[in-house]
């Protein structure tokens, strides 16, 4: 393996030292590189830059979690799917495993360059703690204040001016934000996650709104004004707040701002709101996982050309200015020819029984049971106590099945949970329902059963 030179040169992994990346691609059919997007959802953006990655001429890998694993054998370790180069798209304010998800993105960065390093973004998910950094390097932010307990954080008002913005310490969307004064009894807390309170900066008789400058590597790929909706002071976009592209007329000042915040915490790609108060501009936040949907809509300008050559580039590669303007101009979010498949190739084990073997894995653990096929159930319907038993998924819906009861129709809870049949593991939406009166406790309705051949002469004992 050959040596990049030093500009190529990246934070590795979670122990912020200086390594060299690797030029030397992994051999594909094409002899392309394999840009690795490590993305278990599926927005948009991860899509886009999937895409502009393929006709950039290179080979995108969409790494989820249908698909990802690391192994340690005879002291060497693999990683599957291997890339040449990672993109860290993973939305860490919104997942319910954040250390889990960021020694994900470690793993990989101990032996591959990461776009968005999980130290950088470490760094930045706990918007208290950015704020303090930026500070420390003398960019100007608003005064906040921290405490984690009753006592201490009834203390904000002997240091923020009268009122203060309320918010989670790592959150999104502005969800449950709020104003308070310092006569209001306010907790350090918000929905039993931790909270601060930031001085609130608002230009008077001016509808609300602030500045979205989206960075990619040096550049500024583009910048919005955001407006909060009639009645609010929140101008996030998943809020209603409303866009408008400002590139052309941002100044220096806050260009400037943005690119040292972003290298100030170590970032790649950055989303940084900006205000401009009597003439002085401040850094409210800086989001490592920034959305470019609505960057897009105001400018029309897509960022994710500009990240798929950031990470050609962090190979040694190059990519010529005028493919990145024809792609620019479009979002290409339709679904990539390599997102992994939710079932994996039956092959010759397509076949299920009228009664099968399976586990069924949920949030606490898997469990070996006996299911029941039935085409005639649209839905695969799991017991309660076999729900409780593997702690099944959080409740992602309900749905109305037809009962005997007078109203005709009852509500069940559906969870998500993962089934093996047959050796092959996939992901069920599932309904939850007493079954202790029935022989079996899971019923595999057709959701399941269309991509198998069913075979009711095939029965297993409970």
């Amino acid at each position: 393996m050959t040596s990049a030179s030093p500009d190529s040169s990246q934070s590795d992994g979670m122990t912020g030292t200086m390594r060299s990346a690797s030029v030397d691609c992994a051999q594909t059919a094409t002899g392309a590189c394999r840009v690795g997007v490590l993305s278990p959802h599926n927005s948009k953006e991860t899509k886009a830059i999937l895409n502009a990655v393929r006709v950039l001429g290179h080979e995108p890998v969409w790494i989820r979690d249908e698909n990802v694993s690391s192994w340690i054998e005879n002291g060497s370790v693999q990683l599957s799917p291997q890339v040449d180069v990672l993109v860290n798209r993973l939305l860490i304010t919104k997942s319910d495993q954040q250390l889990e998800d960021l020694q994900l993105a470690a793993l990989y960065a101990d032996t591959t360059p990461v776009v968005n390093p999980p130290q950088a973004v470490a760094n930045t998910l706990h918007k208290y703690r950015a704020g303090t950094k930026l500070a420390a390097a003398g960019l100007p932010v608003p005064d906040a204040y921290f405490g984690r307990s009753p006592r201490t954080f009834e203390e904000w008002p002997e240091h923020l001016p009268d009122e203060a913005a309320h918010k989670h310490t790592i959150g999104t969307n502005g969800q449950r934000m709020s104003v308070v004064s310092q006569n209001e009894p306010v907790g350090p807390t918000i929905d039993d996650e931790q909270s601060f309170v930031q001085e609130f900066l608002e230009e008077r008789g001016v509808r609300p709104s602030d500045v979205r400058v989206y960075v990619v590597g040096d550049d500024i790929v583009g910048a919005m004004r955001r407006h909060a909706p009639d009645g609010d002071w929140r101008t996030n976009v998943a809020l209603g707040g409303e866009v408008e592209g400002i590139t052309d007329e941002i100044g220096s000042e806050p260009r400037r701002l943005a690119r040292e915040a972003t290298q100030v915490l170590g970032l790649d790609i950055a989303g940084v709101d900006l205000m401009s108060i009597d003439g002085s501009w401040y850094i409210i936040e800086v989001n490592a996982t920034a959305g470019f949907k609505g960057l897009f809509s105001a400018t029309g300008v897509s960022a994710a050309p500009h990240i798929a050559r950031l990470a050609i580039e962090r190979l040694g590669g190059s990519v010529e200015n005028s493919a990145i303007s024809d792609l620019e101009s479009t979002l290409d979010d339709s679904v990539p020819e390599c997102k992994p498949p939710l079932v994996e190739d039956l092959g010759d084990e397509d076949v299920l029984g009228y009664t099968t073997r399976i586990r069924i894995h949920g949030r606490d653990g898997t469990e070996k049971v006996v299911a029941k096929s039935d085409t005639g159930a649209k839905r695969t319907s799991i017991d309660t106590d076999l729900a409780g038993q593997i702690g099944a998924g959080l409740m992602v819906g309900t749905t109305q099945v037809r009962s005997g009861t007078v109203s005709g129709t009852e509500t069940r809870p559906l969870v998500d949970v993962d089934l093996c049949l047959n050796g092959s593991w996939r992901t069920v939406t599932a309904s939850i329902i007493d079954r202790s009166e029935m022989t079996y406790p899971v019923l595999l309705g057709r959701d399941v059963l269309e991509a198998y051949t069913l075979d009711i002469s095939q029965t297993v004992e409970e």
